[in-house]
């Protein structure tokens, strides 16, 4: 009787392993993301994965673009070899700067000859939260310390300027020398839009992306938008963000369509100059475009 149980629990336990010995047999295709809701230009986590039987053929997925989203990195692919096949895993960083709801479109990779499908994800991209009702809130001041010597440094800055003005009287009146002059700044000859027009066709010539200068042209491109909105809309824009300036221009009377591009591009900027994001031709014309025609559109504001 014992001899008999011991029979069936075995062949009870093979039964029950069985199937993962077939799953691990067939080829399956695998894509994850760590996020289904992200802000516009936040990074997403894309991981693709890859099961094939021993023996298999595996192609891995064509990566060279995806709808709708940037590629910010692109990891190696790593592999982990069993006793039932082989298995493949990447790991890709990317963005979005389309707003509403996209999709991740199903994936293929061959094994063998075939072609196997990952499923498809809807991700939601929206902008960061805004409350128009609420105060807005600038850059605090910075606080004081206290510091016994304070005092002490005062009266020496105190002192110093006494010497200086002594100094500086004493030439003028010996040598009817002006040591410092000051010249009121000539004033702008064109207007801010006149300007804004004339930069960018400058900075067009220099073409500074093909000499590898991505950086600095977004960083022009952005001061030349900066400087025609404080001229135009008298907004002081060369202090602020672009998150704040996007707050302040949200309040301009511009298309949904015309802000959304616009806030793209600035967000775009950013994602060059402190996230190293490389974009390529056809980015750097569109956002030239889009700083273009949005400097002629805030032209139309009367202020």
């Amino acid at each position: 009787m014992r001899r008999n149980f011991l029979h069936i629990a075995l062949i009870l336990a093979l039964l029950a392993e069985s199937p993962f010995l077939f799953s691990q047999n067939i080829p399956n295709v695998k894509a994850s993301v760590d996020r289904n809701e992200i802000i516009l230009g936040q990074p997403l986590e894309l991981v693709l994965e890859v099961n094939s039987p021993v023996g298999s053929n595996t192609g891995w997925f064509a990566l060279d673009s995806i709808p709708h989203f940037n590629f910010i990195e692109k990891g190696k692919i790593d592999s982990v070899e069993t006793g039932a096949g082989k298995s493949y895993r990447q790991r890709l960083v990317i963005t979005s700067f389309d707003s509403g709801r996209v999709m991740i479109p199903a994936l293929p990779a061959t094994i063998d000859n075939q072609k196997y499908y990952t499923d498809s994800i809807p991700v939601e991209v929206s902008f960061s939260k805004f409350d128009p009702n609420q105060d807005y809130h600038d850059i605090k001041d910075i606080l004081d310390i206290q510091n016994p010597y304070v005092k002490y440094i005062i009266w020496i800055l105190l002192a110093l300027t006494l010497i200086a003005a002594a100094l500086f009287l004493y030439f003028v009146q010996k040598k009817k020398v002006l040591v410092f002059s000051r010249t009121e700044p000539e004033l702008p000859s064109l207007s801010p839009f006149e300007e804004a027009i004339k930069s960018l066709e400058e900075l067009r010539k220099q073409r500074l992306p093909e000499m590898g200068q991505t950086k600095l042209f977004y960083t022009r491109l952005n001061d030349i938008l900066r400087l025609f909105v404080m001229r135009k809309l008298h907004i002081a824009s060369m202090e602020k963000t672009n998150e704040e300036l996007i707050l302040q221009l949200r309040q301009q009377n511009i298309s949904r369509d015309q802000f959304s591009q616009l806030t793209a591009s600035l967000r775009m900027s950013d994602f060059v100059k402190f996230a190293k994001y490389l974009p390529d031709k056809n980015d750097n014309d569109q956002n030239f475009g889009i700083i273009e025609s949005s400097i002629q559109l805030l032209n139309q504001i009367e202020k």
